[in-house]
Order: C-alpha cells, then sequence, then structure tokens
C-alpha cells in the first residue's frame, strides 16, 4: 500500500511540475495586457473558486493552531513566494532568478532537518543537489557572455526560496493535521488572497474586466488558475503530504528543464549544446538527489534515513 501510495505522490509531483515548467508561456503573454501582481490575484482567484465548485464540504472542526498554520502557508506560498519572485525578475535577470529559485530544495531539506522527523537529507541528496544546480546555470545562463549580479534582486530571489521552503514544511505539518488535500489546498488559498488584498493597490491593481474579451488573454489566465493553480497547488499538497517536504522538492529541478522543452515545441527555438549538458546534469541530480539511503541494521536509523 505504501508503495501504491509512493508511486502517486511521485506522479503527482511529476504532473505538477510539467504544467508549471509551461505556465511561463502563458505567464509571458499575459503580461503584455496584465501586471504581474493582476495574474497572482485573478490565477488564484479562479483557483480557489474551481476547488470551492470541486470540493464544495466546509472545512470543519479546525482548532486555532491549525487555522494558524493555514494562514502562515497561505502567506509564504501564495502572497510572499509570487511577489518576492515578481519583485526580484525587475530587479535582476530571469536566468539569475530561475537558478536561485531552484536552490528551495536545499532550504527545504536543511529545515526538515531542524522541524521534521524522519526527513533528515542523505549524502546522495547533497550529491544531486550540486549536479542539479550546475545544470540549470547551464540552461539559465545559456548564451550569456557574462554573468551579472544584482544584490537586490537575488537577494529577492534568494527570499523567494526560502519562503518556498517554508511552505513545503509548513505543507507537511497541515498534512498531519489528516484533514482533506483540496480542503486545506482551499483554506491556504483563501488566507492567500485576504493577505493579498491589501497589497494589491500599493501595485497600481486595476480589474480592467475588458482585457478578458480576447480569447488568448481567457485561455492563459484560465490555464494559470485552473490548472498551475487549482490542479497543481493541490496535487503538489498531496505529492509533500505522500512523499514528504525534502523528497518532492527535488522535482523543482525539473522545471528549467520542461521551459527548454516547452521553447522548443511551443516557440520554435533551438536547443544549445549547453541546454542539452544542462539537462543531463539536471536530471542526473534528480535521480541521484531520489536516491534513498541504504537498509540500516539499526531501525532507529533507518527511520531517520532520506
Amino acid at each position: 500500500m505504501n508503495e501504491v501510495n509512493g508511486a502517486k505522490g511521485h506522479i503527482a509531483a511529476l504532473v505538477t511540475i510539467l504544467i508549471w515548467g509551461t505556465a511561463f508561456i502563458s505567464t509571458t503573454i499575459l503580461l503584455t495586457d496584465f501586471r504581474p501582481i493582476e495574474i497572482i490575484f485573478y490565477r488564484f482567484s479562479i483557483g480557489l473558486l474551481v476547488l470551492m465548485i470541486a470540493y464544495p464540504r466546509r472545512l470543519k472542526g479546525t482548532s486555532k493552531k491549525e487555522e494558524l498554520m493555514f494562514a502562515a502557508a497561505g502567506l509564504c506560498g501564495i502572497t510572499l513566494y509570487f511577489l518576492l519572485e515578481k519583485i526580484a525578475l525587475t530587479y535582476t535577470a530571469a536566468s539569475n532568478v530561475g537558478v536561485i529559485i531552484s536552490v528551495a530544495p536545499f532550504f527545504t531539506a536543511l529545515l526538515a532537518r531542524w522541524l521534521l522527523d524522519g526527513e533528515k537529507p542523505n549524502t546522495a541528496f547533497f550529491i544531486g543537489f550540486i549536479s542539479a544546480i550546475m545544470g540549470i546555470s547551464l540552461i539559465s545562463f545559456n548564451g550569456i557572455a557574462v554573468l551579472e549580479l544584482n544584490p537586490v534582486g537575488d537577494i529577492l530571489a534568494l527570499s523567494a526560496a526560502i519562503v518556498w521552503a517554508l511552505y513545503s514544511i509548513l505543507l507537511k505539518k497541515i498534512s498531519l493535521f489528516g484533514h482533506n488535500t483540496i480542503q486545506t489546498t482551499r483554506r491556504i488559498f483563501c488566507y492567500g488572497l485576504i493577505i493579498l488584498t491589501p497589497i494589491l493597490f500599493l501595485f497600481q491593481f486595476e480589474w480592467g474586466f475588458e482585457r478578458f474579451t480576447r480569447p488568448s488573454n481567457v485561455f492563459n489566465i484560465l490555464f494559470l488558475g485552473l490548472g498551475a493553480s487549482a490542479l497543481c497547488f493541490a496535487t503538489w499538497n498531496f505529492a509533500v503530504r505522500t512523499l514528504g517536504a525534502v523528497r518532492t522538492s527535488i522535482y523543482i529541478y525539473l522545471i528549467p528543464v520542461i521551459t527548454v522543452a516547452a521553447s522548443v515545441i511551443v516557440l520554435s527555438e533551438r536547443i544549445t549544446w549547453m541546454s542539452a549538458l544542462g539537462t543531463v546534469l539536471t536530471l542526473a541530480g534528480l535521480f541521484i538527489s531520489g536516491r534513498k539511503n541504504k537498509p540500516s541494521p539499526n531501525p532507529r536509523e533507518s527511520e531517520n534515513g532520506f
């Protein structure tokens, strides 16, 4: 039964990353008519509505501690992460942000050592991390002659990676409450939007409903709301619940690989030798990081293995 659940968890994580890796195309198209803050608000509002329709039962019987956990997850995973990422892109190159955000599994592993029982990463995790980051760097900096560091933007991107790691830890703790995954995802969305709402007009938010008369805008915002938000956050939360925060987080390494593949297929971009080598290193890092420790004769030690 555990093997079946584990397989479902890996499939859920992979489906999530496949969609998140292609979501950049929709975001890029929408940025012609929408500000980043508007895209964030609309996609998660749609996501919340879809989750309410998909599973209309109310989440009852929660304690004050549980509600605080939901609010913290909404703050980290919805409000802060996306704001920090989008603001970082205005100060530094997208390639810098892509690499720095991919460090999130490393921070997840560090936090897990202190905050989660039984999720202590092994040596293979860190070897795989090095391989994956080398690969992601080749993909992200492909064709860039000079690497430019922009302290403000790079620090914001690093903060986003740390915030996502905190979100992953919170998800694992929330999963121990035993609530339905869709209900918990819906509650996290709700808190995230509540916290986001007062911030909207600081970023010149406009309703601009006339923009939705364009079919391409409708299609792409629905893709982000239905797929990248409602579906993906639910499947990601399920994966964290099933596999753990650390093992699920390593799938983040695949996002640049999926992005390269989508660029070749959708945008007809050419794949270079740097992108190809980066893809190989990233996939190797994913495989190495996902390896488990060898069984230990000491049961207590084996419980702590990754």
